[in-house]
């Protein structure tokens, strides 16, 4: 499987797919203008398992896997996950999502929660709610889309 456990040495190329996503501002809630390290920090911060999704050498995608919730809540998983512009449309966020599945199942978790989905990511709704995600909540104008305006944060969840 194209899929492992991201190392240091794979920081370029997981800063190469987070940086452009986290500067376009549209689907993560996190600052556009955040420094690379500080990015880095977030998406390989020691709370999380990051993986990476790696054909014929090159990094295509970057996922990573967390308790929701500390405590009374650390048995649901919550993950984030981003794919090169060029791999887009090619399979990797879903093959990323069955891989976090498991990995998730691995790690005791009984069931996984976006808390955050940009109702306006199309692509990212369309795949959670194909790969059995509940919309369990919606938040009103939480987003502040660079292009579109407010727009609803969708809670989605589903048990593994």
């Amino acid at each position: 499987m194209p899929i492992r456990p991201a190392t240091a040495d794979d920081a370029p190329a997981i800063a190469a797919i987070i940086l452009p996503v986290i500067r376009a501002g549209e689907t993560y809630a996190l600052d556009p203008a955040m420094p690379e390290a500080e990015a880095l920090a977030y998406w390989l911060g020691p709370d999380r398992a990051t993986f990476v999704f790696e054909e014929a050498g090159a990094v295509l995608g970057t996922y990573y896997l967390r308790a929701n919730q500390a405590g009374g809540g650390d048995h649901v998983a919550n993950a984030g996950y981003m794919t090169s512009a060029a791999a887009r449309g090619r399979g990797v966020a879903r093959a990323m999502a069955r891989h976090s599945f498991d990995a998730a199942r691995a790690r005791g978790f009984t069931a996984m929660q976006f808390n955050f989905v940009v109702s306006a990511n199309a692509a990212a709704v369309h795949l959670w709610t194909s790969l059995g995600f509940a919309t369990v909540g919606r938040v009103p104008a939480a987003f502040r889309h660079p292009k579109l305006g407010p727009v609803d944060a969708l809670v989605m969840h589903r048990p593994l």
